[in-house]
């Protein structure tokens, strides 16, 4: 190398330093002490002792561990029904009509609100004796459900709640939709297509790529379901017969409230895990369904 090129190169290395250096402390060194700790049987108050696999292997015959996944993998129903509402949303939404700006600003504001407020919001709404959406139940002459308080409507109300603040995944449908090619639609026009024939065969391969992407997201974030449900059940309930112990709620509990660290960091490598395998597997899928413009080329 010549002196100008280690220049550049100390000069390169000095201003990606801070990077470098965060990297190593606040995301290396964490992963990597926390597959140390998930060996060791670790309280916190006390040094870690090493025991090799039988956190694992407590896990294996922990009942609450299959209640905290059965209900972290019920919450997957969220996922079409949002990739379906969002999509539907965008469609309305790219209309060239008089006032559209306004219609998208209410839709996306939702999606604004932080979750706790959000979660506050919601345990008025679907209060079982006192909420709004009872109150009009009631109008009607139905008895509404328990809601939060329900073994049946606990991981429904997260769902419905969740969808609420679905403007968001919106805005990137419609992103994606205002990048479909026009001449795509005319040619299908010119064919006889009706507008659902349109919708199958020209919306929706074109904004594959998009929906992937938020599918594979979506999962991720599943996956680590808590905020909403450590706010509303309030710590440390789990709901009615533990229907709102989500896989990373039980983790949290194990690691905060249970005081037992070395657990929580195997569930949180049997999570890191699960999600790899099942965003691989969604991987594999994407030949079959996800239409890429390059391809065609």
């Amino acid at each position: 190398m010549t002196r100008r090129e280690k220049r550049n190169l100390r000069i390169g290395l000095l201003f990606i330093l801070p990077w470098v250096l965060g990297f190593l402390f606040f995301t290396l060194y964490p992963i990597c002490a926390s597959l140390y700790y998930s060996l060791c049987d670790f309280r916190l108050v006390q040094p870690p002792k090493f025991i090799g696999l039988r956190n694992y292997l407590d896990l294996i015959h922990d009942e609450y561990l299959g209640i905290s996944l059965y209900n972290t993998f019920f919450m997957f129903l969220e996922l079409p029904a949002a990739v379906v509402l969002g999509i539907a949303t965008a469609m309305l939404l790219n209309r060239a009509i008089r006032g559209m700006a306004f219609f998208r600003t209410v839709y996306y504001l939702p999606s604004l609100v932080p979750v706790v407020a959000s979660a506050m919001l919601w345990l008025w709404v679907l209060n079982p004796q006192h909420g709004l959406v009872n109150g009009v139940l009631m109008r009607l002459g139905i008895t509404g459900p328990g809601w939060f308080t329900s073994t049946e409507w606990t991981k429904p109300s997260f769902i419905l709640m969740d969808l609420w603040a679905v403007g968001w995944a919106m805005v990137i449908y419609l992103a994606a939709l205002q990048g479909v090619p026009e001449q795509l639609y005319e040619a299908a026009e010119l064919d006889g297509a009706n507008s659902w024939q349109k919708t199958r065969h020209v919306t929706l391969p074109s904004i594959s790529p998009v929906i992937f992407f938020m599918v594979v997201t979506g999962m991720i974030w599943l996956f680590q379901y808590f905020t909403q449900s450590f706010i509303i059940l309030v710590a440390p309930n789990t709901g009615p017969e533990n229907s709102g112990l989500f896989y990373a709620l039980y983790l949290f509990y194990n690691a905060f409230h249970y005081f037992r660290m070395g657990y929580a960091c195997a569930m949180a490598w049997i999570l890191f895990v699960l999600t790899l395998i099942v965003t691989i597997v969604v991987f594999r899928t994407q030949a079959m369904w996800v239409y890429y413009e390059a391809e065609r080329r």
